[in-house]
């Protein structure tokens, strides 16, 4: 137990009670009360459920307390309405318990000891004692239960979630100091961190995820075994890798998780193509790499957002500029050029999110929004045509308000001049937009001909030139804007008759 701790007394049961939890921190009194007074007023919250839940499990033999990230968050006053739970019954026992109460009850996660159930709008987990036995090349931990939560809360990732209140008492549970950690906002381990990361390498994801969310540090020896056992998260599942990132992503404070991934080479395993932008320049911005650029991109789309994180605005501004080290070229006049780098980019984004099992739809959304990233820097002074703006809104489809978010988002520069002058041309730009939408419908750019009309003019059966014939009145469409019927029934005529 580090210093600070609060061990469980004899037996398990000289718990000490929340109102009374000693101070841990004598160089600064105030944070742990203050942290203390938060956490009772979201036990008193949630207490209508949880101790009739609790109640219930007394009445069975058994023993109940919240844990983990609920008491956590119960510590920050963040505690949301999902809450998880620890017993020592086993999970036919929690069902017998849990079934007759709650408003619904699911047994996925079953094999691993967890029941799930909503209760009068709480996602509840009751997960049993557990004392993992890891085979450290398996992807996977083999489950074995505990008979103590002392045993339950050593096997967890980092102190501040290795707490506990047993209900209904509310006795608090703290055999690792993870009180005085929350307090100082840093992250450790219950154990060693090389024991912690050998059992379960994907901690080492959660460490910089946890960073992120709760704007942590990590402490020193955790990031030296990171560094030290980064390959050690080859042996982890794509799918539970990408949804750690999912969530470092998502958090409020992305940067400083893919910092930590990046310094540590865990990124090198993951998501390689984000710390090989260190060693690039970007052509417009010498002052800074890549790197950076790409990480003040991210920050720059965030706050752009308008309901709530986008995971798919998130990933193109972090990956959009991921095709410059393979497009680098020196010129003579000593510039730097990336030439066609978005459509390598999109390539590359294509490539890795396929590889961590993202959703093909998420790869398409993010692959094309890299490819068009740069569109809107042929735009110039506002020479564009109404021709080559209703492409743009034509390849850019649904994705449109993030391509504008993300190109808005693009740029980085510190000359204010330059700033000033991009934006009020992409201003320029989605005023033109906004007009020929109101005049032309641009959302949902058709030819005005549809099959059916196209057969009926040209006297022939449905086949690929029906396809061919649309295509072309597609781009008459794109370049001519809407046309008459009369208008587009000659122009089909006379480009079947140079078909022919």
């Amino acid at each position: 137990m580090r210093p600070g701790g609060y061990r469980v007394g004899p037996g398990g049961r000289g718990h000490v009670p929340f109102s009374v939890v000693p101070n841990a921190n004598e160089d600064n009194p105030s944070a742990l009360s203050q942290v203390q007074s938060r956490a009772v007023s979201e036990l008193l919250r949630v207490s209508p459920v949880a101790d009739d839940l609790a109640r219930r499990f007394q009445e069975a033999g058994f023993s109940l307390a919240l844990v983990g990230g609920s008491v956590r968050d119960a510590l920050l006053g963040r505690l949301g309405n999902d809450l998880d739970f620890t017993t020592d019954a086993r999970p036919e026992d929690v069902l017998k318990i849990v079934r007759p109460w709650a408003d619904a009850v699911w047994e996925v996660g079953i094999a691993f000891g967890t029941i799930g159930s909503q209760k009068d709008g709480y996602q509840i987990e009751v997960t049993t004692y557990r004392s993992e036995a890891y085979d450290r090349t398996s992807r996977k931990p083999e489950v074995s239960y505990g008979d103590s939560i002392e045993q339950d809360l050593v096997r967890r990732d980092f102190t501040v979630n290795a707490m506990a209140v047993a209900l209904p008492e509310k006795d608090f549970i703290d055999p690792h100091g993870g009180l005085e950690d929350l307090a100082e906002r840093v992250l450790r381990t219950p154990g060693t961190p090389e024991e912690s990361f050998s059992d379960d390498p994907l901690r080492m994801m959660r460490a910089a995820r946890f960073a992120a969310q709760l704007d942590f540090e990590v402490a020193p020896d955790v990031v030296a075994a990171m560094k030290a056992m980064s390959e050690r998260i080859e042996i982890v599942s794509a799918e539970r890798v990408r949804d750690e990132l999912n969530k470092l992503l998502l958090s409020a404070h992305p940067r400083k998780g893919l910092a930590l991934l990046v310094d540590t080479g865990l990124a090198d395993r993951v998501l390689p193509e984000l710390p090989a932008l260190r060693l690039e320049r970007d052509e417009h911005h010498r002052h800074k790499d890549v790197y950076d650029h790409s990480l003040i991109v991210l920050e720059q789309a965030m706050a752009l957002e308008t309901d709530g994180p986008d995971l798919t605005l998130r990933l193109a501004a972090l990956l959009h500029d991921i095709g410059k080290p393979k497009t680098r070229r020196f010129e003579g006049d000593g510039r730097v050029s990336f030439h066609h780098h978005e459509v390598v980019g999109a390539k590359m984004t294509k490539k890795r999110m396929t590889a961590l099992k993202y959703s093909n739809e998420l790869v398409k959304d993010v692959s094309r929004l890299v490819e068009l990233h740069l569109r809107f820097h042929g735009y110039g002074t506002g020479e564009w045509t109404d021709s080559a703006v209703r492409r743009y809104v034509r390849d850019a489809g649904p994705l449109l308000e993030r391509l504008h978010k993300l190109t808005r988002s693009d740029c980085t520069t510190r000359n204010k001049r330059k700033a000033n002058a991009l934006s009020r041309a992409y201003d320029g730009l989605e005023e033109r937009i906004a007009r020929l939408q109101e005049q032309e419908e641009l959302d949902a750019i058709r030819p005005d001909l549809d099959g059916n009309d196209i057969m009926e003019v040209l006297g022939v059966s449905p086949g690929p030139v029906i396809g061919k014939a649309y295509k072309f009145l597609l781009e008459l469409r794109l370049e001519n804007g809407p046309m008459e019927r009369d208008a587009a029934v000659a122009a089909l005529k006379e480009w079947w008759a140079e078909q022919n």
